[in-house]
């Protein structure tokens, strides 16, 4: 039985194919896979957010997977990964925090293959349409810095005032033309999530 009351999934693909005139091949891919759920704890003031945390895990393993299914690559092949939520005006920010941070990343980490590098996030309140920069980075080694990134995402009708928007994103490759210097994934040991 689910746990989040899902009124809609979203799933969006960008590829970039070319960049300041030049072709990118293969091009670079991002996908995001966002949820619009319906938040528990609106319109009052709840101490325990036991009920949004597991929300939070059922959704880091539904989001994790359909991003990487949505870029068509097995679990190992995806680069880097991102989150992010928007709460609606009759919620708090700690109700994103609460999805977001204790146990979203156990299952995306496991949709995405391994996942050592901490899982860069962001969170804001807001209303319908509001958009969100997902931040990005490499999942197995936090100095990658051709893999720091974002993506946006907006759902056109939400929020609504007693909603989450949840959002995951998935890459398969850096950045376009990524030539500031650093940690090249072929360099990555991914022992300690930094390297």
């Amino acid at each position: 039985m689910s746990l989040a009351r899902v009124r809609k999934l979203v799933t969006v693909v960008e590829e970039v194919h070319r960049e300041m005139g030049r072709e990118i091949a293969p091009p670079t891919r991002k996908a995001a896979a966002v949820a619009v759920v319906e938040n528990p704890c609106a319109g009052r003031f709840v101490e325990d957010l036991e009920p949004l945390i597991a929300i939070g895990e059922e959704l880091g393993a539904i989001l994790g997977r359909r991003a990487v299914a949505a870029l068509g690559i097995s679990p190992g092949q995806a680069e880097s990964y991102g989150k992010a939520a928007i709460v609606g005006e009759a919620g708090e920010l700690e109700h994103a925090a609460a999805i977001l941070h204790p146990r979203l990343g156990k299952p995306l980490r496991k949709a995405v293959e391994k996942g050592a590098a901490l899982v860069p996030s962001a969170k804001k309140t807001g209303g319908a349409g509001t958009a969100i920069d997902v931040p990005l980075g490499h999942k197995d080694a936090a100095f990658v810095r051709s893999h720091f990134d974002a993506m946006e995402v907006r759902v056109a009708d939400a929020p609504r005032a007693a909603e989450i928007v949840v959002a995951v994103a998935v890459t398969d490759s850096g950045r376009p033309l990524a030539r500031v210097g650093g940690l090249t994934k072929d360099q990555i040991k991914g022992e300690d999530g930094l390297r």
